[in-house]
């Protein structure tokens, strides 16, 4: 019979027991959390969209954790700013960011980008999309989505189309629309959303991507068009609005926000996170509120938002080589 190594039965015990003790230190350091408040980082100024889906789930966070949650505007560089800051603060949950699509566009623009979004984030919970609509001037001889397509593929170069600015979802999605079509529509970066739907209306510029709220007032008054909606549901209070994958079957296009921690934040913490904003995201009033600023909840846990990042940087970076686009 071999005879066991009392050497090695000592090491393998000692470090299971080390093992033990570490994994127990981090549960109770985790069930502590938090003890102070909580940081939330955005990257766009106060009263826009984003700050205010940011201050709309904040305070029900605060009731649910016990401590504070303070939203922090680090506005600047379309959420790069804000990006920065949380990457690289202290893994210890104590800060967020309640991060955009348009950090995973940047790092496909912005080769000097000071972090990876992918890598330098540890995601919490999807919480919200914000839903994009395609308008056009009433002169535009096109009702449905799939005669818009027709007519664009038709007329390539002829038509021209406005959105908040080169990199967004809305220009990037315009373009995942154009290479799916095989036509070409010129873009027209415009440095806000504000002047879009007075210039589709006025004929300044014959079509625009606009958040739902911008377009669905104008579009039952009669003042523009709205053809389709660019991600593959029908909008709840819009559903005479089809949606562009009706006429290019599976295309999808929407600003997603999510709620992410430094890369490295214990497992404990994220967990309580994804779980508190479950809750948060199941509130009755939510969706109404959320309605208000065109946002529509859709929360996603921790583990299958991780894997859907990675996917969506993948799809936004293939429309940027295909389309052969840059930043301006």
């Amino acid at each position: 019979m071999q005879k066991s190594n009392p050497s090695f039965s000592i090491g393998r015990r000692t470090a299971i027991a080390l093992a033990l003790a570490s994994t127990l230190g981090a549960s109770a350091w985790a069930q502590a959390w938090p003890s102070k408040p909580v940081r939330l980082v955005v990257g766009y100024s106060a009263g826009g969209g984003v700050d205010a889906m940011a201050r709309l789930i904040a305070p029900r966070l605060s009731a649910l954790l016990g401590q504070q949650v303070v939203v922090d505007n680090r506005t600047g560089a379309a959420g790069l700013i804000a990006g920065d800051t949380v990457a690289r603060a202290a893994p210890d949950g104590y800060t967020l960011m309640l991060g955009d699509s348009s950090l995973l566009i940047a790092q496909h623009l912005q080769p000097r980008m000071s972090f990876d979004p992918v890598k330098a984030f540890t995601p919490v919970a999807g919480v919200f999309t914000l839903p994009l609509v395609i308008v056009a001037n009433n002169d535009v001889p096109a009702k449905t989505p799939a005669e818009f397509v027709k007519l664009l593929k038709e007329n390539p170069g002829r038509y021209s189309y406005a959105t908040s600015g080169v990199g967004t979802v809305h220009h990037l999605g315009f373009e995942m629309l154009k290479g799916q079509a095989r036509t070409f529509v010129v873009h027209i970066p415009y440095r806000g959303a504000s002047q879009i739907v007075p210039d589709v209306m006025s004929g300044q510029v014959p079509i625009g991507v606009v958040s739902a709220t911008s377009a669905i007032a104008q579009a039952k008054a009669g003042k523009l068009r709205a053809v389709a909606v660019m991600n593959p549901v029908k909008l709840s209070g819009a559903e005479d609005i089809a949606p562009l994958s009706d006429a290019l079957p599976g295309f999808s296009a929407v600003p997603r926000l999510y709620v992410l921690a430094p890369a490295g934040t214990p497992a404990a913490i994220v967990e309580r996170l994804s779980d508190s904003l479950r809750s948060v995201m199941e509130a009755p009033d939510i969706a109404q509120i959320a309605a208000q600023q065109g946002a529509v909840p859709a929360y996603m846990p921790a583990g299958p938002l991780a894997a859907d990042i990675v996917r969506e940087s993948a799809e936004w970076g293939k429309v940027i080589r295909e389309q052969k686009i840059t930043a301006q």
